[in-house]
């Protein structure tokens, strides 16, 4: 049988001497450097002066156990694959070793068969691992040099947009960020800025929808002394404030038509007109924009222009929401209770399971912001180190107790269990809508009225 040019190796630990050669002989002809020890104390002594891939340690041996050596061994285990094995193999035998840190189990007597899948599996997960270890590097490189660094993720989904915005991050096109609320468009637009040419330049963001329409035009374009009533001195707008920089046109979708037709001629000419002037004034400013809103829909039913449209959608950066990026929510818990101890001064040491396995099934429609509140909130009136589910908000405890409920189901009246299932589908559906109440009513395939009907009924919050 071929071996592979570079092995791997690999540590059999085992009190039995012909349980040693029998396995040293197995998977040495799969290609394995083998090395062997008699108990846990030899393997932490051949341990001490080399690396092993992969360890077989038997579990019951004298002189040092295997649950023992794995809590001896744990500084020498960080890029170890261990395997445990035993003739006395039970459930509680297996759960107790993989707390201590072993990967795998297999109860003896085993078939050859047996080992080598367990070893390839292992094989899998550490290639895996190494994999996923260079997109961090990968990542972490980008981060430094491109300002991403606020940016938490390890999602390969969220990865793909950083790598996508700092390609974006070189050039000056004009980029639209969509994603729903709470998702961190904004940190996406100050990590392209931070990544660009244009990174020592100022970065200025606007609200499009947070002020009224007849001062944004001033906002954006500045005026002169006497352009209007109370206007006793002239102002410079966010485009000249933002000469040389980026201005991130924040709620794009909020922009009144108006003021759309002016700020295409803005990207089309790189020009702007102050209030009260009758000379247009040439920017050097890129222009990056951002929405929670349909802009293509938007632009069906005439409330956005679409060659405005077309303007801003030179490179399109998707955020998906948190739902998506579920692998990332334990990463966040340990980033926002690191921040409330720096910003707050409280201790909070960790997110418990049960409130990790909630955090793992609800479909955040307020995304990260709403992880980052409820992490907050939790770490404020939690009295001991740990949150727990009575530190979370009610709506999410609510929440719980009706997953309970349907795992309950055989003790629920069919009526019950209808309207349970009724308000779970209800949410989900306005959940993959970003709340679109006619949209979750098609996917729901009920009447418009009807949903509102329910919606009333279940007391469902809109996010």
């Amino acid at each position: 049988m071929q071996t592979i040019e570079s092995p791997h190796t690999l540590l059999i630990i085992d009190d039995e001497e012909n349980m040693r050669h029998m396995l040293q002989a197995m998977v040495g002809r799969h290609g394995y450097a083998v090395e062997t020890a008699a108990d846990g104390a030899q393997a932490l002594e051949l341990l001490a002066g080399r690396h092993f891939d992969f360890i077989l340690c038997d579990v019951r041996m004298p002189v040092m156990d295997g649950i023992a050596f794995l809590a001896a061994a744990r500084d020498f285990l960080e890029r170890t694959t261990v395997i445990m094995m035993s003739a006395y193999g039970s459930i509680d035998t297996a759960i107790e070793a993989m707390k201590a840190g072993a990967y795998d189990f297999i109860s003896k007597p085993f078939k050859a068969d047996e080992v080598i899948m367990a070893l390839r599996k292992a094989e899998e997960r550490e290639a895996l691992r190494q994999e996923n270890l260079l997109l961090r590097q990968e990542i972490e490189a980008m981060r430094g040099a491109g300002g991403f660094s606020r940016i938490i993720t390890n999602s390969p989904e969220m990865q793909a947009v950083l790598k996508l915005a700092a390609k974006a991050a070189r050039y000056d096109s004009t980029v639209l960020i969509t994603g729903e609320s709470g998702t961190g468009k904004e940190l996406v637009a100050r990590g392209i800025h931070a990544a660009s040419p244009r990174r020592d330049k100022p970065f200025i963001a606007l609200n499009c929808g947070g002020i009224p329409e007849n001062l944004l035009e001033s906002e954006l374009f500045g005026y002169l002394k006497g352009a209007f009533t109370g206007a006793d001195r002239s102002r410079r707008g966010l485009f000249e404030e933002a000469e040389g920089g980026t201005l991130l046109l924040d709620e794009i979708g909020e922009l009144p038509l108006p003021l759309q037709v002016k700020l295409l001629r803005v990207l089309q000419e790189r020009e702007i007109r102050p209030l009260g002037s009758g000379a247009c004034r040439k920017i050097d400013v890129r222009i990056l924009a951002a929405t929670a809103r349909d802009l293509a829909s938007e632009v069906q039913t005439g409330r956005f222009r679409e060659d405005l449209y077309f303007r801003l959608n030179v490179i399109h950066i998707l955020i998906p929401p948190l739902r998506r990026r579920r692998m990332d929510i334990p990463l966040l818990c340990r980033h926002f209770l690191e921040k409330v101890r720096k910003e707050m001064g409280i201790e909070i040491k960790r997110v418990m399971p049960e409130v990790m396995e909630l955090f793992d099934c609800y479909g955040w429609p307020g995304n990260v912001r709403e992880l980052e509140n409820i992490i907050h909130r939790g770490a404020v009136i939690a009295e001991d180190q740990a949150i727990r589910v009575e530190h979370l908000p009610q709506y999410m405890k609510d929440r719980r107790a009706a997953a309970r409920c349907l795992d309950d189901f055989n003790g629920l009246s069919l009526k019950q269990a209808q309207e349970i299932m009724e308000e779970e589908l209800i949410v989900k559906a306005l959940d993959e809508t970003n709340g679109n109440r006619v949209q979750a009513s098609k996917l729901l395939e009920i009447s418009y009225p009807s949903l509102l009907s329910k919606i009333k009924k279940y007391g469902i919050e809109l996010g």
